[in-house]
């Protein structure tokens, strides 16, 4: 990788890192509206903390945000860097921003938050599903399209 490419690489990492983590925290406030920002949030410090994150007020709902946003930085430092190096990624990048969705959504699922100490329940059907079509569309479609703009449909 050349300096213009890690420099390319790294904004691509930034940018999505900062669109999918306010599409999706915004979608999952949007989705939780009957408990609040407040609680969304706490549930995702909840992974660090457990119940006593709903007991933190605004400071551990800070932390959650904080939380998001840090394991979006993961998620997005992996497709960029991925997409930096696979044309196909590019080329295909509708295709591949769904299967990246779904992905990050069964990892997180049934893999993150139950190593976590996170008190939140196994999603049922409805909630799969809201989940899956969340993470599509607010966190696979726009890193993949961010990709794309950033490196070109092809190297």
């Amino acid at each position: 990788m050349t300096g213009s490419t890690r420099g390319s690489t790294g904004r691509a990492i930034l940018l999505a890192t900062l669109a999918a983590g306010a599409l999706d925290i915004c979608a999952a406030i949007l989705l939780n509206l009957r408990v609040g920002p407040l609680i969304v949030l706490q549930s995702v410090a909840g992974g660090w903390m457990g119940t006593e994150a709903y007991r933190g007020g605004w400071t551990t709902g800070l932390l959650g945000l904080a939380a998001h946003f840090g394991i979006m930085l993961v998620i997005a430092a992996v497709y960029m860097t991925l997409a930096a190096r696979t044309e196909a990624l590019r080329r295909q990048w509708i295709a591949a921003g769904v299967i990246w969705g779904a992905l990050v959504w069964t990892v997180m699922t049934l893999v993150v938050v139950p190593m976590s100490a996170s008190p939140l329940p196994i999603p049922d059907a409805l909630h799969i599903v809201q989940g899956l079509i969340v993470h599509v569309l607010m966190v696979g479609l726009p890193m993949a399209w961010i990709a794309r703009r950033t490196f070109g449909p092809s190297a």
